[in-house]
């Protein structure tokens, strides 16, 4: 099975625009492109990787397909649809959607001053738009109401399929427990609804992290979705934030040192690749 990042991403300061990146987001605060990333995949073992969406833009979904269409390893990627507009967003997709690369839609939810955007009629009715359309939804469920939404749209969008970006962001820091471990047990009740093993580092201690800050959250998820429903995330270039992309690899593979061959083949590639119907 190829091993497979369902999360990284690429910016461009000079041709994209990226309000939420400021000088006050640090070394991440410059352009990331895919030539600096192939060497770290490559040192890792990473076969291909999905590309999400980091801006709620037209122009960089389709930058990014741009960039799938000149590297190989990027197998999916994950643009953006204006949901809140679902005639709009329908007439998108009906035009991504003949990339064979496109693979399901994300929307900065999070950076939203509204907390419950994911609930208004006309965003629902755009994620009933996306799973018509047999497409995914990444959900970046960063504040507790966030997640609460979930079992909410899993309820009234029975056929949209939903991955938790990150995990929902537990309190690692804080060494902390709910509500994030009930509300992402909640969601978890829902088969349609996956989690990705991603992003985890920036949410512990960024000077001293290790796997052990990580392993309860991790294995909280793990009892919870199983690993048929949980896909490793590298989360680059964000993770440089609290490391690089070799110690996430490295502290992932020893969280699922303790899986069988088939589980761990299954976070590191086969749930991602069934999820964003990725065919490597």
């Amino acid at each position: 099975m190829p091993v497979i990042d369902a999360h990284q991403h690429f910016w461009n300061l000079e041709t994209g625009s990226y309000p939420w990146l400021t000088p006050e987001a640090g070394p991440i605060y410059r352009t990331f492109e895919p030539e600096e990333l192939i060497p770290q995949l490559a040192e890792a073992g990473v076969d291909h990787t999905v590309l999400v969406q980091a801006m709620d833009s037209y122009a960089d979904t389709d930058a990014m397909l741009a960039q799938a269409d000149a590297y190989d390893f990027v197998a999916a990627v994950v643009g953006w649809v204006p949901l809140e507009r679902p005639d709009e967003a329908a007439q998108a997709l009906e035009r991504y959607r003949r990339h064979p690369k496109f693979a399901g839609v994300r929307h900065l939810i999070h950076d939203d001053p509204d907390p419950d955007w994911l609930l208004r009629d006309a965003v629902i009715e755009g994620l009933g738009v996306l799973a018509e359309a047999g497409l995914p939804f990444d959900v970046v469920a960063v504040l507790p109401r966030h997640l609460e939404h979930v079992p909410v749209l899993a309820e009234r969008i029975p056929g949209l399929r939903m991955v938790i970006d990150h995990l929902a962001k537990p309190p690692i820091k804080e060494k902390g427990w709910e509500p994030w471990a009930g509300l992402i047990a909640r969601a978890a009740e829902y088969p349609q609804v996956y989690a990705k093993v991603s992003g985890l580092n920036t949410a512990a201690d960024p000077e001293s992290w290790t796997a052990d800050d990580l392993r309860p959250y991790v294995d909280h998820a793990m009892e919870l979705f199983g690993p048929d429903r949980l896909m490793f995330g590298g989360d680059w270039p964000v993770s440089i934030l609290a490391g690089d992309y070799a110690t996430v690899w490295r502290e992932t593979n020893v969280l699922l040192a303790g899986l069988s061959e088939a589980d761990r083949a299954a976070v590191l590639g086969g749930t991602a690749a069934r999820f964003y119907r990725i065919e490597v």
